[in-house]
């Protein structure tokens, strides 16, 4: 298999089993009787795991290699993920979603380091399409757990028979990953390297992608609540908008990479953020359910593209070394994943889900704003490509 398809499978593979656990979410909270405040603080435990695993990820890394990061991240991360499942009150709940946090980070920026890595062996721009295929990953993850959801299979072992069997399948694709070319020497150095204060460059890549991926993790965890209480949709409809904005997520994410090299990294990341507060307006209001779907379709484009452009932007800049850069963004795209959920639940609870949802506006104005933070390193990275590929 080519290396490119080799990643991207590796990509498909990783959230499949994290995808099953979103829908038994409402089953761990009737089972434990929390109410909304309750499991916000609880979801909490995820982004505490991630602070947790920040300073040391990234020369964890840097040390062990993209690679090594992957094999034993699936076999760490397959074995815990089903851990929240298990879970029988609000403290073990927090502490299992911290474990998993910690296991999902470290795990998620070996995946980005490889790609990366992938990109520069072989000369071709997959980074949109390699996050693509975790879209759908995380897709059919959610479909297998609605599925369970349907046979009242017990969200427990349902879990880990998922983790169970995409174990051997994770593993042997990832050994099948070319070996780390670069020295010991140079990787234990950069592994002793002293800590440094993120460059303003990076923090600028961050601030876009804070916004855009906040917005991910509350689309992913509202969305139905949100046609259910506030536009009174019933049955299957209430699914319908996370599934349109995640088909719009992966189909934009596919053409992601095309749309680069062929306008830019800050054009169409301006596009980008000017549909999602198009759609998040729609949203916001929408009088019917039908209106509140095209809200959706235009959030999910709009969101589509912002991680793939920023990691690439993040590992060429040349400060650090690529791991320790994409580790500082990984975690602050992750923590914005995370946080975007419990805080449209902090902020529903006071003022009402419409309100709630609001609050995304904010960071995404801020991810549009830092758009033109993509510009040196994105525009670095593929003429790097161009100039590889004319040697």
């Amino acid at each position: 298999m080519p290396l490119q398809r080799l990643v991207m499978l590796i990509f498909f593979l990783q959230p499949i089993a994290f995808g099953s656990w979103l829908p038994r979410i409402p089953d761990i909270q009737a089972r434990l009787g929390l109410g909304p405040a309750d499991l916000a603080i609880a979801l909490l435990g995820m982004p505490v795991g991630i602070l947790l695993t920040l300073p040391f990820a990234g020369r964890f890394v840097s040390r062990i290699g993209g690679r090594a990061t992957v094999i034993y991240g699936f076999a760490v991360f397959l074995a815990v993920v089903a851990l929240p499942a298990f879970a029988d009150s609000i403290v073990t709940l927090f502490a299992a979603l911290a474990v998993v946090g910690v296991a999902l980070s470290t795990l998620e920026l070996g995946l980005n380091v490889e790609a990366d890595r992938a990109e520069k062996i072989t000369g071709l721009v997959i980074m949109s399409r390699c996050h693509g295929f975790w879209s759908l990953g995380i897709m059919a993850g959610s479909l297998i757990g609605a599925g369970a959801v349907a046979l009242q299979l017990p969200a427990q072992w349902s879990i880990a028979v998922v983790a169970l069997l995409v174990l051997p399948v994770a593993l042997a694709a990832s050994v099948r990953l070319p070996a780390d070319a670069t020295a010991p020497a140079a990787v234990s150095e950069g592994a002793r390297a002293p800590f440094k204060l993120p460059s303003v460059a990076l923090l600028g890549i961050c601030a876009f992608t804070f916004g855009i991926t906040m917005t991910e993790g509350a689309i992913a965890d509202w969305s139905a609540v949100y046609l259910k209480e506030v536009l009174l949709a019933g049955g299957a409809v209430t699914g319908l908008g996370y599934s349109i904005f995640a088909c719009l997520v992966a189909a934009g994410r596919f053409g992601g990479d095309h749309m680069k090299a062929r306008f830019g990294a800050v054009a169409i990341s301006r596009v980008c953020g000017c549909a999602a507060l198009l759609g998040m307006l729609i949203v916001l209001l929408a009088p019917n359910t039908l209106t509140a779907l095209v809200g959706f379709a235009a959030i999910g484009f709009g969101v589509s593209v912002g991680f793939p452009l920023a990691v690439t932007a993040a590992a060429s800049l040349t400060d650090r070394p690529a791991a320790a850069s994409v580790a500082i963004l990984s975690f602050m795209a992750l923590l914005g994943f995370l946080i975007g959920p419990p805080l449209i639940g902090f902020a529903g609870e006071l003022w009402g889900l419409r309100v709630g949802l609001a609050v995304l506006l904010v960071p995404l104005a801020v991810s549009l704003a830092f758009t033109r933070m993509l510009a040196p390193s994105a525009e670095k990275g593929q003429a790097d490509i161009l100039a590889d590929k004319a040697a």
